[in-house]
């Protein structure tokens, strides 16, 4: 008795050699057609070619579609191919600002910049000479002294937004909005003019952290409130059908459950204010030694560092500047990845 083989299973919707064949076809002719338009127009350089590439090849694209296939297939591929073009155009610069950023960056990087400072040498010396170890300490300083005021006080307000709806939840919600749109120098010119010129009139990192703390807050506060609104209302009607109340819902289940997101505000928070400069120029003092007391004694930065070696001018400088954007840049992707996997569900449990 002979058993028949059944029949492999087919995917009509795969591309077949000749489905790539004829897509290599069509850029190719979109590649020719873009250098002829450019070379006889007055559009020249890479954008003029770039631009006019994409626009021939989603024309010759939607029509080869539409005379295959017919116009939903058409409108298909012209919506895939503007998304494609959005995801291009989105990336571009990030790609590029990372390349640049190492490009220049790498030169100036050597072991000597991370444990000397900029006290027995200015930005105009040779590489050798000095370092950035006082600005990397000054910046985690001043991101911490910001962190520990203003995680609770945004945590709160969220909470108190979304758990609570008192009375104040549309004023409140109304100054963090407006807050979130407040200039980096307007925080800084508030710190300088109601604390530090009439109270301790003198500079340091913790005024710069207050400046930092003002702009930190409204991003945190957002961004946990719309985290804590992605909770299931029934985490909170199981808790207190449990018998517990308010508070001990919201501290054993909804902050946990909304865990993962909280640190993603944190983040957040850190990289809208791990690269400002106006409120640093103006509160820290940019002290060019490791100065471990936050709260006297000016203070330096990355931020701050990184403006003084621009201003210099010299070659030397200008690559001492790179370097410290590379750092700031590493600095950042290190705090992010941490915080995802702080923020995984493996390490929560």
């Amino acid at each position: 008795m002979s058993t028949a083989l059944a029949p492999a299973p087919t995917k009509p919707w795969k591309a077949s050699p000749k489905d790539h064949l004829i897509d290599f076809g069509v850029f190719l002719l979109a590649a020719i057609v873009d250098f002829l338009v450019v070379s006889v127009t007055p559009m020249k350089g890479k954008l003029a070619y770039f631009f006019v590439f994409f626009a021939t090849y989603l024309a010759f694209t939607t029509i080869r579609q539409f005379i295959l296939r017919g116009s939903a297939s058409a409108k298909d591929a012209f919506v895939s191919s503007l998304v494609a073009f959005g995801a291009f155009v989105t990336l571009l610069p990030i790609v590029s600002i990372l390349v640049t950023v190492i490009n220049k960056g790498s030169k100036g990087i050597h072991l000597g910049l991370f444990t000397h400072d900029m006290s027995m040498a200015t930005p105009t010396d040779p590489l050798s000479n000095g370092g950035l170890l006082h600005a990397i300490t000054g910046t985690l300083t001043l991101v911490a002294l910001a962190l520990v005021m203003s995680v609770p006080i945004g945590i709160l307000t969220a909470l108190y937004l979304t758990e609570i709806q008192g009375r104040f939840t549309r004023p409140i919600r109304f100054l963090v909005q407006a807050m979130s749109g407040v200039p980096s120098i307007v925080a800084g010119l508030f710190i300088l003019s109601a604390v530090l010129y009439p109270i301790t009139k003198s500079y340091s990192g913790f005024m710069g952290s207050l400046a930092l703390t003002i702009l930190m807050i409204p991003t945190i506060a957002r961004t946990s409130e719309e985290v804590l609104r992605l909770i299931p209302q029934d985490l909170r009607e199981a808790g207190t059908a449990l018998g517990g109340t308010q508070w001990r819902t919201v501290a054993m289940i909804v902050l946990p459950a909304a865990r993962s997101g909280l640190i993603t505000a944190m983040i957040l928070g850190v990289a809208r204010v791990a690269g400002e400069t106006a409120p640093i120029l103006l509160l820290t003092g940019g002290g060019d030694k490791v100065n471990p007391n936050a709260f006297n004694g000016p203070i330096g930065s990355l931020p701050y560092y990184i403006w003084k070696s621009f201003n210099a001018g010299s070659p030397e400088s200008i690559t001492r500047a790179w370097a410290g954007l590379l750092v700031l840049l590493v600095l950042v992707l290190v705090f992010f990845t941490l915080a995802r996997f702080l923020g995984s569900r493996k390490v929560a449990k």
